[in-house]
C-alpha cells in the first residue's frame, strides 16, 4: 500500500471522513462545555540549612543537607498530615490528589500547586499549605524541643488567585478530537477496504482470472429502461464501452478468432444478457454476420431485451419440432439475427451438452462470422459449463461491486477443469467515479457527459 492508495481510498469515502471530522468536533465541543474549569495556584518556597559557625565548610554543609532533604520534602507536602490540617477529614482525599509539588532543578526550591474549581479557594489552599508546612518542618527538624531547627522553609512567592483556567482547552480538546476521528476513520477505511473482497479494479480482476479485461463498462442510471446501445442517445458511455470491447474482442487471437463465444458470469444479477446483446449489436454494426442465441434456458431474458417472441426457439430444435431456420428471427441491425431460448425445460444441462446442440453450432458457425451465447451464471448451475466446454472461448463478466474475487477464482477453475478457453473477462456497471481511479475512463472524446452521468452511483439496475 503506497500513498496514492491511501489518497484515492480518502477520496472515494470523503463523506465518511467529513462525517467523522463532524462528530469528533461536536464530541470536543459537549466534553469541553461540561468539563468543569479547573484554576491552579502556586507557591514557591526555600528549603535553607542552619549555619552555626558561619564558616564556609559549615555552610557548604548546610547547603548539602538542604539538597537532601529537599526531594523528602516534595513528597511530604502533599502527606495526609499536612493535608489533615487545612481541609475537612472527608475531603483529604480530594485535596491529597490536587496537591503537585516539584523540586526545581537544580536548586532547593520546592514549588507546590493547589487545583480546585474556584480561583479563590486554590489561593487560599496553597497559602495555607504552605504555612502549615513550614510549621511542620519547624517542628520535626529540631534535635532538641529547645535547640534552633537544622533546616528552615522560607515561602519565597505567595500563591495569587489565577485569572485563567488551566482546563478546559476548547482548541487543545478540538485538535485532539479532529486528531483522533481521522485516525479512527482512516483505521476503519482500511481495515473495510482490506476485507473486502469485490471487484474494484480492472488490475483485480485481471489478477484473480488470469486473463485480460477486455472491457470496462460503464454505469448509467437509465440502463433500466434503455439496456441497449441503441436508442436515441446512442452515443453514451455504454455504447463507446462496448464499441472497445468489439475492437479488443478482435485482437484476442489472431490464429485462434473464436468464432462462437459464450458470455456468462459467476452469480446471477451480474449484466451477462444486456452484455451479450450488446456486444452483438456493436459485431453486427461493424459488418460481422452475428447469430446470437439464448442459452439460458432457466431464465430467459434476450427476448425481452429485443422485443422479440421468445415462445418458440433452441429447445424446440433441440427435441426436433421445430427446423433451425423457423426459429432464427433477424433483428433491427441488417446482419444481427437471434435464436431464443423457447420453452423452458426440465432438463436444461442435458439439451445444452446433447449431441444436438453440438451439431447446431457446427451449423451456425459455418454459416455466421460470430455467435454469441448468453449463457446462465456459472456457480448455480452446470448449463455455462457445458456450452463452454464445445464452444470456442467463454467472456466472463464481472459486476463492479459485488463480484468476489473467490467468485472469480471460483469460475476460473471450473472452466479450467472442462479445458474451456477464457479469451477474457468484462467488468460491468462500473461508475464513473470509479472509472478515473482506476484509470480507464470510458467514452472519452465521443460525447458530451450529461449530469446524469455525472452524478451516477454505485448503485445498480437488478439485470442478469
Amino acid at each position: 500500500m503506497d500513498l496514492l492508495y491511501y489518497l484515492r481510498l480518502l477520496r472515494r469515502n470523503w463523506l465518511l471522513l467529513l462525517l467523522s471530522l463532524g462528530i469528533g468536533v461536536g464530541a470536543a465541543v459537549v466534553v469541553t462545555a461540561n468539563t468543569p474549569p479547573q484554576y491552579v495556584a502556586t507557591i514557591s518556597m526555600l528549603v535553607s540549612g542552619h549555619d552555626r559557625e558561619g564558616s564556609l565548610s559549615t555552610a557548604y554543609q548546610a547547603g548539602m543537607l538542604s539538597a537532601q532533604r529537599v526531594q523528602s520534602y516534595a513528597t511530604l507536602l502533599s502527606s495526609r498530615r499536612v493535608v489533615s490540617q487545612i481541609t475537612a477529614p472527608e475531603d483529604i482525599r480530594r485535596l491529597q490528589a490536587n496537591i503537585a509539588a516539584e523540586v526545581v532543578p537544580g536548586t532547593v526550591l520546592l514549588r507546590a500547586t493547589v487545583t480546585d474549581n474556584d480561583p479563590a479557594r486554590a489561593a487560599r489552599l496553597a497559602n495555607t499549605l504552605g504555612l502549615r508546612f513550614t510549621q511542620l518542618i519547624d517542628q520535626i527538624e529540631r534535635p532538641t524541643p529547645g535547640s534552633r531547627p537544622t533546616i528552615k522553609i522560607t515561602v519565597v512567592d505567595q500563591a495569587e488567585t489565577p485569572q485563567l483556567p488551566v482546563s478546559p482547552k476548547p482548541m487543545v480538546n478540538m485538535a485532539i478530537a479532529v486528531l483522533i476521528a481521522l485516525l479512527i476513520a482512516v483505521a476503519t477505511l482500511v481495515f473495510r477496504d482490506r476485507l473486502d473482497t469485490t471487484i474494484k479494479s480492472s488490475d483485480t480482476l485481471q489478477r484473480t482470472s488470469k486473463s485480460s479485461t477486455l472491457g470496462i463498462i460503464g454505469y448509467e442510471r437509465d440502463a433500466r429502461r434503455h439496456p441497449l446501445i441503441v436508442r436515441p442517445r446512442g452515443r453514451s458511455s455504454r455504447s463507446e464501452a462496448f464499441r472497445s470491447l468489439r475492437t479488443n474482442l478482435q485482437f484476442i487471437g489472431v490464429d485462434r478468432q473464436p468464432k462462437s463465444l459464450v458470455i456468462t458470469s459467476c452469480l446471477p444479477n451480474e449484466g451477462k444478457s444486456s452484455t451479450s446483446s450488446n456486444l452483438a449489436i456493436t459485431l453486427a454494426q461493424a459488418g460481422w454476420r452475428v447469430l446470437l442465441i439464448d442459452g439460458d434456458l432457466r431464465r430467459p431474458r434476450i427476448p425481452t431485451y429485443l422485443g422479440i417472441e421468445g415462445a418458440v426457439g433452441l429447445t424446440d430444435v433441440l427435441i426436433g419440432k421445430a427446423r433451425l431456420d423457423q426459429v432464427i428471427q433477424p433483428w433491427g441491425e441488417p446482419r444481427l439475427f437471434v435464436l431464443p431460448s423457447g420453452q423452458i425445460p426440465p432438463n436444461p444441462s442435458e439439451l445444452l451438452g446433447s449431441r444436438g446442440m453440438r451439431n447446431l453450432l457446427d451449423q451456425v458457425v459455418s454459416d455466421y462470422d460470430m455467435v454469441i451465447i448468453d449463457a446462465p451464471p456459472l456457480l448455480p448451475v452446470t448449463d455455462a459449463a457445458t456450452l463452454s466446454a464445445i464452444c470456442d472461448g467463454v467472456l466472463l463478466v464481472a459486476r463492479y461491486g459485488k463480484t468476489r474475487q473467490e467468485h472469480i477464482l471460483r469460475g476460473t477453475e471450473l472452466l479450467s477443469s472442462i479445458n474451456a478457453r477464457i479469451v477474457g473477462t468484462v467488468m460491468n456497471f462500473v461508475p464513473a467515479k470509479a472509472s478515473r481511479y482506476d484509470g480507464y475512463g470510458y467514452g472519452y472524446g465521443y460525447y458530451e457527459a450529461s449530469e446524469t452521468d455525472v452524478k451516477a452511483e454505485a448503485e445498480t439496475p437488478a439485470v442478469v
